[in-house]
């Protein structure tokens, strides 16, 4: 008799709150390509973890947008931080979904190499870079629903800041079947 193994994938979380508070294994940065900190969820970052993460984000020698790199996280209640640099809305030739997918494939990545079990996200790019909500939501969701259909067990959860961007989320989720 032949046995069907049934992947169970570790259903994604949709939480309203302060990623700098949230208790994971890693936390993901929206960066800016210097890594040095800036505005929003990138300076909360940053003012919590303290001058420490400054000083390990300067020793990379910065990050190239869809791309991901880590730190340790220092006064933050996470382990770690994930960096990654979100594409700027309408400044990258029409390729602004494939870098947004890819800063959530690569970030998703380092977790897997640095065998972490949590991993936090805010959303991505939809800040100062201007990549519209629902866009990005659906990016968001997708990818990571594909990378944990890969047997991937890392438990996701998405950090949002009001009840109408938790709700995009879990339509969005409801539209891949969960």
């Amino acid at each position: 008799m032949i046995h069907h193994l049934v992947q169970r994938i570790i259903m994604p979380e949709v939480r309203i709150g302060d990623i700098t508070e949230v208790v994971v294994d890693g936390i993901v940065n929206a960066a800016k390509p210097s890594l040095l900190g800036g505005g929003g969820v990138d300076g909360a970052i940053h003012a919590v973890a303290g001058p420490h993460l400054k000083n390990a984000c300067s020793k990379l020698g910065g990050c190239i947008p869809g791309k991901a790199v880590i730190t340790d996280a220092y006064d933050l209640p996470a382990k770690h931080v994930i960096h990654t640099v979100p594409p700027r809305y309408g400044h990258c030739g029409g390729n602004e979904n494939k870098i947004l997918r890819s800063c959530y494939i690569e970030s998703l990545l380092v977790a897997k190499k640095h065998n972490l079990k949590s991993i936090a996200f805010p959303s991505l790019g939809t800040g100062v870079y201007g990549f519209p909500k629902i866009s990005a939501a659906q990016i968001a969701t997708q990818t990571v629903l594909d990378f944990l259909s890969q047997g991937n067990n890392i438990q996701v959860l998405f950090i949002v800041v009001s009840e109408q961007e938790s709700e995009l989320y879990l339509r969005t989720l409801g539209e891949f079947g969960f």
